[in-house]
């Protein structure tokens, strides 16, 4: 036992420890194996990036997801900006203390796709959750997924969804949103694809196409991709024209105001849009709708588009417009319109006789015609004494295609009698013109003064009107000149 202990304290340095054992030099297998499986140290990650101030906002300094510019120069998130004006009852901006009311605000669509980006850039790395869609974006797009499957009940929900906030937006000033989002387009292309595919036994389909009109209709004006995506399908344009004479008054105005739309384009512009197919059946509907007088946004939404179908359409379309008894229509409607509505329906009437001679004929056998127009040459305003004197002009002057041509010396007896009638008729006009007062009342606008196209077409008038003088006694009331100054009256009064 003591040669044991003998031989321990032996191997045991001097300057050791007596309860301690040094590590031999050399590394154990435990420690080379630590020495290479132990993985570096990975570097922290740095910090999320804070939003920068400008993406913040003022009220809650948190990163803005529809942010709207006050007329302040301010940008607010709209929720925290709404919830301050309405839950808390101020009426003034949070930063600058102005006035500001619920109205007011406007979509900054840049700011908001300038968040986005900057979220797409730094979302693996910040903490902020993602920035929503805009509701009316949400909207959109379920409209389009609903439009893309064809589904009909969904893409009617999706369409009233459309709807409620394009009311909302009537109210709140929010139609931008609605117009960045591509409601319009939305609209148009479920409307042609719902129409395309229309079966008369399906209610689902009705249904689908009655709502994406009346949300399209609130969400006017339509841009012209929605334009020419409705107007370019005749499948569509069947449609409107059916709602516009079958449906009730609501169906009906929305229907006009869309084929409004798509007359209107094509009149100032080059588009693949093809009426031809529903040219005929667009001239009756115009007619019935400004005969029926269902409302005055519906009568006037038919002015105009008679207007550019007739100035547009040439020939043929005017005198699908005569023929669907438009002259009699505006002469009837012109009795008692307002001073709106008569500009339009004057402007119609004259494009319509501008290009037809059936037009023309009609208007000179229309018995109303002529005491109505006399009587409104100073009426109403400048611009309907203008087109007065154009109506009266193109009424009673002798224009190609009135039938007074007789090719071939007239040989025939039916050709003679279709000329003179052609005659007399114009004649007639001239006469019952003369009747009313329109010499005097043309020579009072040249003593007035009028712009130069007025004052060519009232000096050719005169010249006319002058060679049927001294056969017929003329009358001319008073109040027929209330549109004239006081001291001019007196020339034809005193």
């Amino acid at each position: 036992m003591a040669s044991i202990t003998k031989v321990l304290h032996c191997s045991i340095p001097r300057n050791a420890h007596p309860l301690t054992i040094q590590s031999p030099p050399w590394p154990s297998m435990s420690s080379q194996q630590q020495l290479w499986t132990a993985p570096a140290k990975e570097e922290a990650p740095p910090p999320p990036p804070p939003p920068p101030p400008e993406f913040l906002c003022p009220i809650t300094l948190d990163l803005m997801q529809d942010p709207v510019a006050a007329p302040t120069g301010i940008t607010y998130d709209r929720a925290a900006i709404e919830t301050w004006l309405f839950s808390g009852g101020q009426r003034t901006c949070p930063v600058t203390h102005g006035d500001l009311s619920a109205g007011d605000f406007v979509p900054n669509h840049t700011l908001r796709r300038l968040i986005q980006d900057w979220y797409a850039t730094n979302r693996c790395c910040s903490s902020v959750d993602r920035v929503p869609a805009t509701p009316e974006e949400a909207a959109v797009a379920e409209l389009e997924g609903a439009t893309r499957a064809g589904d009909a009940e969904r893409c009617a929900a999706a369409a009233r969804g459309v709807r409620r906030l394009a009311w909302r937006a009537a109210e709140q000033n929010r139609r931008r949103g609605l117009e960045s989002a591509g409601a319009a387009r939305a609209l148009a292309a479920a409307f042609t694809f719902f129409a395309a595919t229309a079966d008369d036994a399906a209610a689902a389909t009705d249904d689908v196409l009655d709502v994406v009109l009346a949300a399209l209709v609130l969400v006017m004006p339509m841009d012209e991709a929605a334009i020419l995506a409705v107007g370019s399908s005749s499948a569509s344009v069947a449609r409107l024209v059916a709602v516009a004479a079958n449906g009730d008054l609501h169906r009906r105005l929305q229907a006009v105001v869309v084929i409004r739309e798509i007359i209107s384009l094509s009149a100032y512009r080059d588009t693949t849009t093809d009426l031809s197919a529903n040219a005929e059946a667009i001239a009756e509907v115009l007619v019935k709708t400004i005969r029926d007088g269902i409302c005055q946004p519906a009568t006037r939404a038919c002015l105009v588009t008679a207007y550019h179908l007739a100035c547009t359409g040439g020939e043929s379309a005017a005198a699908r417009l005569a023929a669907a008894g438009v002259v009699t229509v505006l002469v009837e409607l012109l009795v008692d319109a307002d001073r709106s509505t008569a500009e339009k329906a004057l402007a119609a009437l004259d494009a319509a006789l501008a290009a037809s001679g059936d037009g023309r004929a009609r208007a000179r056998a229309d018995a109303l015609a002529m005491p109505v127009l006399v009587k409104k040459m100073f009426c109403v305003s400048d611009a309907a004494t203008a087109l007065v004197v154009s109506v009266l002009l193109r009424i009673c002057k002798k224009c190609p295609g009135d039938g007074e041509e007789c090719p071939g010396d007239c040989a025939s007896a039916s050709a003679r009698n279709a000329r003179e009638t052609a005659m007399a008729a114009r004649r007639h006009a001239i006469v019952e013109a003369l009747q009313l007062g329109a010499l005097q009342k043309v020579l009072l606008l040249l003593q007035v003064g009028c712009s130069g196209e007025t004052k060519e077409n009232a000096a050719e008038l005169l010249r006319l009107m002058v060679r049927y003088q001294g056969r017929e006694e003329c009358c001319v009331d008073a109040m027929d000149l209330r549109g004239i100054k006081r001291d001019t009256t007196a020339i034809l009064t005193g």
